[in-house]
């Protein structure tokens, strides 16, 4: 099965403030090209996998601070365009974090101290189409992040490409504009 890469087009600059006399982030808005995040981010068919006839847009707090469970924009590392024969801005999950020990079977992600991650944006549906990184190993090197799809058959992401340098993290996203 061919895995899609979620290539990003960036269609808005904006900027916003936390709070009174709180730090302000500029803000970028990304619109969902593929399926590797469906169905939380939905794509616009006639698109492979996509779930809506209009493309999902993200708002992304440019430099915030990220966490595990955050969906982000990133610039893919130059593995990513090797791997996935596409790279530029994705969107993907934050799943490791750096310095972690991940491994994958049948019910999602465990960390290496042997607790399991609370997926449950990832259905039991499309975590039995994809079996094939089951039972790897992947370490989350230091001041680098593991990044999946929720769409994990139809996601390129850290499992193929390895660890996005905190760096190349545009940021998280704040709010989704549904299609």
């Amino acid at each position: 099965m061919q895995r899609i890469a979620l290539a990003i087009v960036v269609s808005a600059i904006g900027v916003s403030a936390a709070g009174c006399g709180g730090p302000t982030f500029a803000t970028r808005e990304f619109r969902i090209p593929s399926s590797s995040m469906e169905p939380t981010l939905n794509c616009a068919m006639p698109a492979p996998g996509c779930l809506s006839t209009a493309s999902d847009h993200v708002i992304v707090d440019v430099g915030k601070s990220v966490q595990r469970g955050d969906i982000i924009a990133l610039q893919t590392p130059p593995s990513a365009a090797a791997e996935c024969g596409e790279g530029g801005i994705f969107v993907k999950r934050i799943i490791g974090l750096p310095g972690e020990t991940l491994s994958e079977d049948d019910k999602g992600f465990i960390s290496g101290d042997g607790r399991r991650l609370n997926e449950t944006y990832v259905s039991a549906r499309a975590r039995a189409l994809d079996t094939g990184h089951y039972h790897q190993h992947w370490t989350v090197p230091a001041g680098q992040y593991f990044v999946v799809g929720d769409n994990r058959s139809e996601s390129c992401d850290s499992r193929q490409w390895g660890g996005v340098p905190r760096r190349n993290i545009i940021g998280p996203a704040v709010q989704i504009v549904r299609g």
